[in-house]
């Protein structure tokens, strides 16, 4: 019997042996029963509270749960992936008399997978360091121009044509701030974008400065979208939009928590829109 049947049959029980007692009370003392009929819906209102909260703690905690198993199920497969295919890579290179051209080929689609095992492994560190506030946020000013349009280059061979990652990017636009954390926003947002949009549908990525002379950075896709009941939780670790049992999207849940993470310390502000026809924008705007 699971744990909490045996603590709702208990709670039972006690109200059953209160009303009981309460009435036998009142019975006796028929005086006292203003006292009595008070103390005891004292005593019910404050169990059948406590139950209620202990059930909503129990019912977050296997939430909770059910979204760290799919975290470790959702890493070990994020890892399994690229090491798979490296190591097919490697064997194929060492087994067979390939040409020069067909070498690197080989050795540059296995550097792209290493890029990927390296963007996960950083995730996963930065988001640890987040958490226990050993990460200090190192400030300087850099070209945040540059650094979008190095990060989008990389980011190009996610999608299936030049034309897939539009890039909108006005040249040096200059702020403070830890450009090694802003880093992975920019990845991450632009591979989430990547991840639930079908293929070869066009993803919108700009930096533009607003009128106030302040950097606005945005990404917009024609994918899935976030419905407003999901908009609130999306910067939850472990969230990941849909459903844990059904999802078929590859992800971990720490790219957006690790979004929003950095850049509060850094005090831009980031929206979630919806676009149209479909999909979704994010928009982070640089005070």
């Amino acid at each position: 019997m699971k744990p909490l049947t045996i603590f709702y049959i208990l709670v039972f029980y006690v109200i059953a042996q209160l009303l009981w007692w309460a009435a036998i009370m009142i019975h006796l003392e028929p005086m006292r029963r203003g006292m009595v009929v008070g103390e005891g819906f004292v005593f019910i209102s404050l169990m059948g509270f406590g139950a209620y909260k202990l059930h909503q703690a129990i019912n977050k905690e296997k939430k909770i749960n059910a979204q760290q198993k799919n975290f470790l199920l959702s890493v070990t497969h994020e890892l399994k992936s690229p090491l798979a295919s490296i190591k097919l890579y490697l064997q194929t290179i060492l087994k067979r008399d390939l040409d020069k051209a067909q070498q690197q080929n080989f050795i540059s689609k296995s550097l792209l997978d290493i890029e990927r095992l390296a963007d996960l492994v950083e995730n996963m560190l930065l988001a640890t360091r987040i958490e226990n506030k050993s990460y200090s946020f190192p400030k300087v000013a850099f070209n945040l121009s540059n650094l979008v349009v190095k990060i989008a280059s990389r980011l190009q061979i996610h999608v299936c044509s030049a034309d897939a990652l539009i890039t909108d990017i006005e040249p040096d636009v200059i702020i403070k701030g830890d450009d090694f954390a802003l880093s992975s926003v920019i990845t991450n947002l632009i591979e989430n974008a990547v991840k639930y949009s079908p293929s070869c549908v066009p993803i919108y990525v700009s930096l533009k400065r607003n009128e106030l002379g302040k950097a606005v950075f945005t990404v917009a896709d024609l994918g899935i979208g976030i419905s407003d009941d999901e908009k609130p939780k999306i910067f939850h670790k472990f969230y990941r939009v849909g459903n844990e049992d059904t999802r078929k999207t590859k992800g971990t849940g720490l790219g957006l928590f690790i979004v929003k993470q950095v850049l509060d310390h850094h005090q831009a502000v980031i929206k979630v829109k919806n676009n149209l026809p479909s999909g979704t924008i994010f928009e982070v705007s640089f005070s």
